[in-house]
């Protein structure tokens, strides 16, 4: 049976198309596109109609997709994050979408988001007995899971996303030092709760999933071996070294400068900015040892869902 999943991100919309049989389940299509909800009305709690445009441009491409590759429409299943929950006229944005597109938005909170990330991650890497911490860096929201291979400790969804902070923080190019102050002392405002969860835990690994640690990601590996990661690969392992070459190169550098490193992408020139900060930030916080990367994320977690939910009926 084919399925479609599409995550709705506050910056980039996916689409992920599979075949799913008793023996295997295989990749039919990938693709993201940026559609950039959250830009210009995140921080003021609507989804401008600039966005809502953008994003049924990219939703009519998806559905070109849906229909070429034979998926019904009863197994899509379109799940909506931080931009459109967090939006006072989401529930009118979702029914727009499904008015010219035909796609249903389940708009999904933040703690089941950050359920679903851990499934996600789970499925490509073994995390072991030790508590890690798992973050995924969205452009509205920021999940943290603290979890091992077999259950997850503590969870929590924060609104401090990528397209907030930037446009909340970062006023100059390249960001300012006085900026990266801003943004330390915010973080250790809204942190608390993942502070205390990691004094009773002692998390020492992060694993980063998708978004900007794939930019870390190959930007590491264009800068060892001049080309880009196996786009096959589930999960890589990161150096703390790698990380403080990568903030420094990112934190000093305009657009522009930015854009000429060897792994960056347009997608994420901008918002990887105050991500960096927020990654040092918990690094230095939660005394982070060992950084694991994980190419899964939401998509890989909405998939098992559905097809749990199938087996099960």
């Amino acid at each position: 049976m084919k399925h479609a999943i599409i995550d709705l991100g506050s910056n980039t919309f996916h689409l992920f198309i599979v075949d799913h049989t008793a023996d295997a389940t295989l990749t039919l299509f990938k693709d993201q596109i940026p559609a950039k909800i959250a830009k210009s009305g995140i921080n003021q709690g609507i989804i401008t109609p600039e966005a809502t445009e953008r994003a049924l441009g990219v939703l009519r491409i998806f559905k070109e997709k849906i229909v070429e590759f034979g998926v019904e429409m009863a197994h899509v299943k379109a799940i909506g994050t931080s931009a459109i929950r967090s939006a006072a006229n989401g529930q009118a944005f979702c029914e727009t979408i499904e008015n010219e597109t035909g796609i249903r938005v389940e708009v999904i909170s933040g703690a089941r988001e950050a359920e679903l990330i851990y499934e996600g991650v789970r499925q490509a890497m073994d995390l072991g007995e030790a508590p890690s911490v798992v973050m995924d860096i969205g452009g509205g929201s920021v999940e943290f899971i603290i979890c091992n291979n077999a259950r997850i400790f503590w969870k929590q969804s924060f609104e401090i996303g990528g397209q907030r902070l930037l446009e909340r923080f970062v006023q100059t190019d390249p960001i300012s030092p006085a900026a990266i102050r801003r943004l330390h002392d915010y973080f250790q405002e809204q942190l608390l709760p993942l502070v205390n969860a990691a004094h009773q835990y002692a998390p020492k690994t992060l694993v980063g999933s998708s978004g900007s640690f794939d930019t870390l990601i190959d930007m590491d590996f264009m800068h060892r071996l001049e080309e880009w990661s196996d786009a096959q690969q589930k999960n890589f392992d990161y150096t703390l070294p790698e990380f403080y070459r990568a903030y420094d190169l990112i934190t000093t550098r305009s657009r522009a400068e930015r854009m000429a490193i060897p792994g960056m992408i347009e997608l994420r020139v901008d918002m990887i900015v105050p991500a960096m900060v927020l990654i040092q930030h918990v690094i230095q916080s939660l005394g982070i040892t060992t950084i694991r990367c994980s190419t899964y994320a939401l998509k890989e977690g909405i998939l098992a869902w559905v097809l749990e939910r199938n087996e099960k009926i």
